[in-house]
This record gives structure tokens, sequence and C-alpha cells, in this order.
């Protein structure tokens, strides 16, 4: 068994592991993460935590034995690469796979979680061509946690090289939702391609940014609160009310005032509420327990 210190372990570890310049990114980075999955350390020498950062992630690419690769990036020295992939501190780590970005993290970690950190992003080499998958999965990671902008971008990179992939579609048009992007989500699903403007994905943000346009529209909630309170049978203040519940995050109040309104005149506005409550059911999906729960409470007043 290699030991680290041995000449044949230092010449492997200057296979996996190297620094790179904004010249050789697309080779060092792009290119070799189509073969093998790449991890991007962006440092500088006056950043303390790199201090502590580098050496840990150097020591468990050593341990993953070639099944993934580390780059090291100095910000000093290569802003260009930096500025493009929008390092705002350091230290700052990316991982790519299938020539995308698929993960990362900024600050320092404890050895253990950069341990863990590299066996995940070892395992992406392992399925051979799962890279679009991975990606995906780490779009919509950087979406939960609210890097909206990182995640349209890894979307965007998905569809370049599947533009018929639904899921990074109805992605991309979340992500531009959440940067409060309004017309362009509405541009994107205007003029969605063919081949994905069926998908159930697609059809479910389609439901989202309908609601969305609604909740511009919406008056202030205490407002709206109190024209109900004044006068139940307002029907206009009730759905009003519910759009703008559902656009503050209040969506199981906003399915509770559309029963109410259906309850009192189904009818009303062409169904609007019973079309409203469909597009809320849609925008959630199928499995949501909110959802199914308002299905129920639909249909048993409709066959009541």
């Amino acid at each position: 068994m290699l030991e680290f210190g041995s000449a044949e372990t230092d010449a492997g570890a200057a296979e996996v592991i190297k620094d790179a310049t904004d010249a050789t990114f697309m080779a060092d980075v792009v290119e070799t993460s189509m073969q093998t999955p790449v991890i991007v350390d962006f440092w500088a020498p006056w950043c303390g935590p790199c201090k502590t950062l580098t050496p840990a992630l150097e020591g468990a690419v050593k341990k993953a034995r070639g099944a993934v690769h580390l780059v090291k990036v100095n910000v000093d020295e290569n802003q260009a690469i930096a500025a493009q992939l929008r390092v705002q501190s350091i230290p700052t780590v990316y991982a790519f796979s299938g020539g995308q970005p698929v993960d990362g993290f900024q600050g320092a970690l404890s050895p253990a979680e950069v341990d863990r950190f590299v066996e995940k992003i070892a395992k992406l080499g392992n399925g051979g061509g799962g890279g679009l998958e991975e990606a995906l999965e780490a779009a919509e990671a950087m979406l939960e946690e609210g890097a909206a902008v990182d995640a349209a971008e890894t979307f965007a990179a998905i569809l370049g090289e599947d533009p018929a992939n639904a899921r990074a579609y109805a992605g991309m048009v979340r992500a531009h939702l959440s940067l409060d992007e309004l017309d362009r989500a509405l541009a994107l699903i205007e003029n969605a391609p063919p081949e994905v403007a069926g998908a159930a994905e697609v059809e479910a943000i389609k439901a989202q940014v309908d609601l969305s346009r609604q909740a511009a529209e919406a008056g202030p909630v205490a407002e709206l609160h109190a024209r109900v309170r004044a006068d139940a049978d307002d029907h206009q203040a009730r759905l009003d009310l519910a759009t703008a519940l559902h656009a503050s995050g209040e969506t199981e109040a906003a399915i509770t005032e559309l029963l109410e309104l259906f309850r009192r005149d189904r009818e009303w506005n062409d169904a609007a509420a019973k079309n409203q409550l469909f597009t809320i059911f849609d925008a959630l999906g199928p499995k949501d327990p909110l959802a199914q729960t308002g299905r129920r409470k639909l249909s048993s007043m409709i066959f009541a």
C-alpha cells in the first residue's frame, strides 16, 4: 500500500491536484470534468480560512485516489474567471461534473465536512453520463438556498446540452421568478419550445407564473382582510385576498379563502374560485399535501 509521502503518490497527486489560470481553466476544469469530477478552490495568499481549507481539500482529494481532481485558482492573479463565476468572497469552492457546475460552498468547513463533500463529488464520476442529472439536482439545491442567479446559470448550461430538458426549463422559469423577474418568466413560458411546453414540470411552473402575475396586481393583505370582514359577500375582495395571501407564502390560508368563496357562490365570475384553486393545485403539484387536501374539500363541495 502506498503512503502519501512516497514518490509514486506524489506523482499521482500532481495529476489530480494542480493550479489553474484564466487561460487554462477551460482545459483544466471544464474539459477535464467531462471525464472526472473537478473541485475548484478559489483562494488568495492573504485569506486566512484558505490556509486551512486548501490543505483539507488536498488531503481529501488524495484519499479519493483519482476519483476527483482539485484545481486551485488564485483570485488575485486570475480575476477574469473569478468574476465570470461570480466569486464574491473567499474561500469559494465549486464542483464541476459533465462540464457544468454542480455543487459548491463558501467559507471554511471542518475537515470532516470537507471529506464528506469530496466523497459526494467523487461519486459523480461513477455514473458515467449522470452529469446532467447531478447538475439538475445541484441547480435546484441552489434555488432552494436562495442562489437564484447561480441556479439560472446552471439551468441554462443544462439546456445548452439538452434543449428538451423540461425539468431544466421549468427550473429556469422558477429562478427568474425568485429574482422577481416576472416579465422574463412570462416570456419563457410564452416561448417554451414545443418539446417541453406540455410537460408536467412546465405546466406546473406556468401556473406559478399566472399566480405571480395576479399577485402583482393584488392589494395589501391587511386592507383586503378588512374589506372581507366588513362585507363577507364582497367576492372580489375575497378573491384578491386569496391571491395576496398566496403571494406572501400563506398558501393554506389562500386555499381556505377560495373554498369559502366557492361555498358562497360557486358560479361567481365564471367560477373564478374553482379556477383559481385549480391553478394553485397545479402549481403545488399532485403530491403536495395542501393540494391533495384542498382537492378533497373542493370535491366534497362540488358533489354535496
